[in-house]
C-alpha cells in the first residue's frame, strides 16, 4: 500500500537510502544537501548502520568507498563544488568497480557559485566526473515522489553494475516540502537486488574475469577470499599490468558492461505528446514548470508536450533521435547554459533546437515557458 508523507527532497533521499538498505553514509555537510546527512545520521544509528560526518568531501567519498568494499551499501552527498573534490575518487571507483551511490544537490556554478541558488549546472559534470573511459550512470529526480524511487534505483542499479550512480536533485526540489507518494515499503524490500557474490573455491575467484559486458563479482573483504583493489589497470584478479590486451579489455568492458544493457537504465516521462505540435525537453525541478507551462498553452490552443529524461546517462538516444523526426517544434528548457542541449542535437542529428536557459539562481515560471514558445513557435 502506497504510503503518503510530508516531506523535502533531502530529506526522502537520506529515507530512500535508509529503505533501501544503505549502512553507511560518508560525507561532509555542503548547502543545498545538508539536509541529506543530517537526516540520515538520525535514522542509520537506528538501524545498525553508521553515519560519520569527515573532513571534508574527500574523505566522505573514501570512507564511503571503503565501506561498500566491505560489502554494505553505501552512500555520500554533496553538491557541486563537493562532486568536484570528489572527482579522482569517484575515478576509482569506476576503475576497481565499486558500487556506491552519490546524491548530488545541484548549485549555482562555477567554483563557490550561488550556495543557497537552484541550478542544474552538475549535468555535463555528471557524464564525465573524473578523468578517463568509462560509462557514467546519472538519475534525475523530477518531483519529490523521485527524490525517494531515484535513490531507491541507483542503489540497486550501483550493485547491478558495480560503479558509482550519481542522483541529481537540485536546491529546488531538495528544499521543496511537500506531499509524496511513496511505495509500500515491503514492495520496496521485495525489489532490492544484493550484487552478486562468487560462491565456489577461493582459488578459482577471479573477481574480474567475467564477460565483456559484466560488471566485476567483488565478493566483500575479510570474507575468505582474496584479491586486489586499485586504480591502476589491472588483471583477473585486480592486481596491476601494463599488458596491452588485458588493458584494451578493461577499458572496453567498462563501457559495454553499461551500454550493452540500456534497457535496464532507461527511464523517462512523457506528458501530453501523443497528439503535441511542438516538443518542449526538461528535466529535474524545471519540469514542473514545463508542465504547468503545457497545460496553460492548451487552454490557448497550442497543442504542446514534454520529453522528461529521468536518467540522463547514458541519455535516452534512440528515443531522443525518433522524437526529433516527429516534431519540427523542439525547445529545451534547462537551469544552465545548455548542457543537455547539446546531447539533445547529437542524439536527434540537428542544430535547430530552440533553448530556455536561466543561470541567475532563480527557477523557471511557466510564463517564462509560455513566453518563450510564443516568441520562437
Amino acid at each position: 500500500m502506497a504510503r503518503e508523507v510530508i516531506s523535502s527532497g533531502n530529506d526522502l533521499a537520506a529515507i530512500a537510502a535508509v529503505d533501501a538498505g544503505c549502512m553507511f553514509f560518508g560525507g561532509y555537510p555542503i548547502t543545498p544537501s545538508s539536509e541529506v546527512m543530517h537526516t540520515i545520521s538520525d535514522l542509520l544509528p537506528k538501524v545498525g548502520g553508521v553515519c560519520i560526518q569527515m573532513e571534508d568531501e574527500i574523505a566522505g567519498i573514501c570512507a564511503a568507498i571503503g565501506a561498500s568494499m566491505s560489502g554494505v551499501r553505501a552512500m555520500t552527498a554533496t553538491s557541486g563544488p563537493g562532486m568536484s573534490l570528489k572527482a579522482e575518487n569517484l575515478g576509482l571507483a569506476q576503475m576497481a568497480e565499486v558500487p556506491l551511490v552519490v546524491v548530488d544537490v545541484m548549485r549555482g556554478g562555477p567554483s563557490t557559485g550561488l550556495p543557497t541558488r537552484v541550478s542544474q549546472g552538475d549535468v555535463s559534470q555528471a557524464k564525465n566526473p573524473s578523468h578517463g573511459d568509462y560509462k557514467s550512470i546519472t538519475l534525475c529526480a523530477g518531483n519529490l515522489d523521485e527524490c525517494y524511487t531515484e535513490v531507491i534505483r541507483a542503489f540497486n542499479l550501483a550493485d547491478r553494475f558495480m560503479q558509482p550512480v550519481i542522483v541529481l536533485l537540485d536546491e529546488t526540489i531538495g528544499h521543496m516540502h511537500a506531499k509524496a507518494v511513496l511505495p509500500d515499503l515491503e514492495e520496496v524490500k521485495a525489489g532490492i537486488k544484493p550484487r552478486k557474490t562468487f560462491e565456489g573455491p577461493a582459488e578459482e575467484y577471479r573477481p574480474y574475469g567475467v564477460a565483456q559486458d559484466e560488471p566485476a563479482v567483488l565478493n566483500p573483504m575479510f570474507k575468505g577470499y582474496r584479491y586486489h583493489f586499485t586504480g591502476l589497470h589491472h588483471d583477473a584478479m585486480g592486481f596491476p599490468t601494463e599488458e596491452i590486451e588485458t588493458c584494451r579489455k578493461l577499458i572496453d568492458r567498462l563501457f559495454r558492461k553499461v551500454d550493452e544493457h540500456k534497457d535496464e537504465l532507461e527511464s523517462n516521462e512523457e506528458f501530453m505528446l501523443d497528439d503535441a505540435e511542438i516538443l518542449i525537453i526538461g528535466y529535474g525541478s524545471a519540469s514542473l514548470a514545463v508542465k504547468e507551462a503545457i497545460i496553460r498553452l492548451r487552454d490557448e490552443g497550442i497543442k504542446a508536450g514534454m520529453f522528461r529524461p529521468i536518467t540522463l546517462w547514458p541519455s535516452p538516444e534512440e528515443r531522443l533521435y525518433e522524437l526529433g523526426q516527429k516534431f519540427d517544434k523542439v525547445l529545451s528548457v534547462e537551469l544552465n547554459q545548455g548542457q543537455y542541449l547539446e546531447e539533445i542535437q547529437r542524439a536527434m542529428g540537428r542544430k535547430d533546437i530552440q533553448k530556455l536557459t536561466k543561470t541567475n539562481g532563480r527557477p523557471f515560471s511557466p510564463q517564462d515557458i509560455i513566453d518563450k514558445v510564443k516568441e520562437v513557435f
